[in-house]
């Protein structure tokens, strides 16, 4: 989180950064151009991820560890167009193509890059996530995925 969040918010003072969630602690090094939501309740997730120019997404460890186990706000994410920024994890790329679907960092440099392209180029990257979430991730495609599966095992 300070790597690919904090730091680049240091880099950048003259853009606002917005963090939602319930898990950062009251002594979190917040900057002034950092803003923070505690909850925000899934019915306002889209309001929320149509607010931003970008998202970041930061992969719990435990997850990443396994890989091939993205959070469902990738989808979320991709599904109101917003383009993602997201670490890297085994398994990313089975989901989304790098550099055409979603952003990927490793690094500080990598988010402040990314948030230096175009609004244009921004905007096409989201538009092309969105249409990997409908015509391949949806809840009608996972469904259809397990029916298979049941049938495959017998």
């Amino acid at each position: 989180m300070r790597e690919l969040f904090l730091k680049p918010a240091e880099r950048l003072p003259e853009k606002k950064f917005l963090v939602g969630g319930a898990q950062y602690p009251e002594d979190f090094p917040w900057n002034k151009n950092v803003w923070f939501v505690r909850h925000v309740p899934p019915p306002e997730h889209p309001a929320f991820y149509c607010s931003s120019r970008a998202t970041l997404n930061v992969t719990r460890a435990a997850m990443a560890s396994v890989g091939y186990c993205p959070s469902g706000r990738l989808f979320e994410a991709a599904a109101c167009e917003t383009p993602i920024i997201s670490d890297w994890w085994e398994g990313l790329d089975e989901f989304f193509c790098p550099d055409r679907e979603l952003l990927v960092a490793k690094s500080s440099d990598d988010v402040v890059a990314a948030l230096a392209r175009s609004t244009e180029e921004l905007r096409e990257i989201g538009n092309r996530a969105r249409e990997r979430v409908m015509s391949s991730h949806t809840a009608a495609h996972r469904s259809q995925e397990l029916l298979r599966l049941v049938e495959v095992m017998g």
